[in-house]
């Protein structure tokens, strides 16, 4: 049986991780602090009957993440600047307007996407961290770029040539 003291290292060695995905699905400091506290306290709940931490810690920041967004209550909305990174000037700008342009996706689609290739996860992954079928996330992915595509406009052909 596993204790909390297992619990606690996988939470330390873990939170670095969740939190980077974190940060990318909701674009905010603040939010994706809370994104990983509410994941790490849903596993504290289930730590013993976990086999897999990494693995369960994803889903659980995936699915939470999109059900906090389909709540109505949902209305909070960052403010703040993005925190300012070491990089080139075209760097910067990219990752600013990929950003934005994410934030207008629904949460589903930007779950997907950061999944997909900010995690560096296979469709089977995302599917069954965030409950759907493999043909789903397929074309959601499809659907998803589309419409980041069409939000970022003529921006994309730009940001990609600095």
């Amino acid at each position: 049986m596993k204790g909390i003291g297992e619990f606690e290292e996988f939470a330390r060695a873990g939170v670095g991780g969740l939190y980077r995905t974190a940060w990318l699905l909701t674009g905010d400091r603040h939010h994706a602090e809370d994104l990983v506290q509410e994941t790490l306290a849903n596993m504290l709940k289930v730590w013993s009957r976990v086999e897999t931490p990494e693995a369960y810690a994803r889903t659980a920041l995936a699915r939470i993440f999109v059900s906090q967004r389909r709540r109505r209550s949902w209305s909070e909305r960052p403010t703040s600047a993005l925190p300012e990174q070491a990089g080139a000037v075209g760097d910067v700008a990219l990752r600013v307007a990929l950003q934005g342009a994410l934030g207008e996706l629904a949460p589903l689609d930007r779950a997907v996407l950061v999944l997909r290739y900010f995690e560096d996860r296979s469709v089977e992954q995302v599917a069954l961290d965030l409950g759907k079928k493999p043909s789903a996330i397929t074309t959601r992915t499809a659907r998803a770029l589309e419409r980041l595509r069409v939000v970022l406009g003529d921006d994309a052909v730009h940001l990609t040539a600095l």
